[in-house]
């Protein structure tokens, strides 16, 4: 998974990550590939899920009690429905943290990687002229993103006392200062 690589090479000295999922979201995928990253890069994870907004503070605080140094966030539209709280919860608790949306970065959080929404919605737009032009849509094959962007918070960053490696902004496609 490549957030754990991202925030791996942001803090190499790192070896425990809490990882935020949302329970009643039932993507349970990215967990599992998760653990599969966290094996080759010899990161200890652990395991937070939530089922509302009044599981958010008791995550953290197990993050905080489990000694976690970094926080994967996985992707749940109630986790970005709630992105300000999640940010806020991470600064609080100072654990640099990374998401699959940049809307996360804009609001305070260290840094996200994730498919380009943009160009997600760009080529949705593709699929309905073709069912409007009288493509049958079972006919057509289905596509997994093909852009990914890297956003960081700097500013963020040196709150919590981090340096974001050079190599790591010049790959950036959005840096927040």
């Amino acid at each position: 998974m490549k957030r754990l690589e991202l925030l791996k090479e942001t803090i190499p000295r790192i070896s425990r990550v809490a990882v935020l999922d949302d329970a009643t979201f039932g993507a349970t995928s990215g967990y599992t590939q998760a653990e599969t990253a966290a094996r080759a890069l010899q990161l200890r994870l652990q395991h937070l899920t939530v089922r509302g907004a009044a599981d958010l503070e008791a995550a953290f605080h197990a993050a905080t009690t489990g000694r976690a140094e970094g926080l994967l966030v996985l992707a749940s539209p109630f986790l970005n429905a709630n992105r300000h709280v999640v940010t806020e919860l991470a600064a609080r608790r100072n654990l640099p943290a990374t998401y699959e949306a940049k809307t996360f970065v804009e609001v305070g959080g260290l840094m996200s990687y994730g498919p380009s929404f943009t160009d997600m919605y760009r080529r949705a737009a593709a699929y309905v002229d073709k069912i409007l032009k009288g493509a049958k849509p079972a006919d057509l094959p289905v596509e997994q993103p093909t852009k990914f962007e890297l956003a960081i918070n700097v500013k963020t960053a040196r709150t919590l006392g981090l340096t974001i490696p050079p190599s790591l902004l010049v790959r950036a496609d959005q840096v927040i200062e």
